[in-house]
């Protein structure tokens, strides 16, 4: 049957519509996202520690609405982990084991979405929590679980300086002083991230620290 041309009017302004709505809604969500990752930057790389907590309170927030809005997106979900484990990280104690939890099951569900965790950044910020929350019962920390997350980051991108330093860190404290030695030297000798070039540039001069020391 032929569509009357009114009709078929309605149907072509309608799908005009939505061609042009999909590009600027994507265009809309990558520009949020650029702007939560250079506000995160900042704040991690630049703002004293008094300022911090207060700041990633407001960006976790921010990035958990863009996530619930856009639940398929794996970067997304690895960025709302970030900054949750960012968040954690600076506000300690009893009250950031809820907020570390929630980063942990963001990452999961970024994994499930991507298996190569954005280039292996959710898996080494999974390391870093394992790592760093308490073992059961009061919390879900890991030295094994860790240690899986650390070698799985390694894999993906062993050049990486985050990957490197974290797993060095870890190895340290782990007692394993040669691996440490030799993570770290990669991550002195490593390639920051386009768009993390300050946080990763703070994380060589961690490594190269951690090596003065060694």
């Amino acid at each position: 049957m032929r569509t009357r041309p009114f009709s078929r009017l309605i149907m072509t302004a309608a799908l005009g519509s939505t061609l042009m709505l999909l590009p600027l809604t994507a265009l809309a969500y990558e520009n949020e996202l650029f702007s939560l990752k250079n506000r995160w930057e900042h704040t991690v790389s630049d703002l004293p520690a008094n300022q911090r907590e207060g700041t990633l309170d407001v960006l976790s927030n921010e990035v958990t609405t863009l996530a619930s809005e856009n639940p398929d997106q794996p970067e997304l979900l690895i960025w709302q982990g970030i900054i949750l484990a960012s968040y954690a990280r600076e506000r300690g104690g009893f009250g950031a084991l809820g907020i570390a939890g929630d980063a942990r099951d963001a990452l999961e569900q970024a994994i499930a979405l991507d298996p190569q965790g954005g280039n292996g950044s959710a898996y080494v910020t999974l390391g870093a929590l394992y790592d760093n929350v308490p073992g059961r019962p009061i919390s879900f920390g890991s030295s094994e679980k860790a240690q899986q997350m650390f070698q799985r980051a390694v894999e993906i991108r062993p050049e990486g300086i985050d990957v490197n330093y974290y797993y060095a860190a870890f190895l340290l404290d782990e007692g394993n002083t040669a691996a440490a030695r030799e993570h770290a030297e990669r991550a002195v000798n490593g390639t920051p991230r386009a768009q993390r070039e300050l946080s990763d540039e703070a994380l060589r001069r961690d490594a190269q620290a951690m090596l003065n020391r060694l």
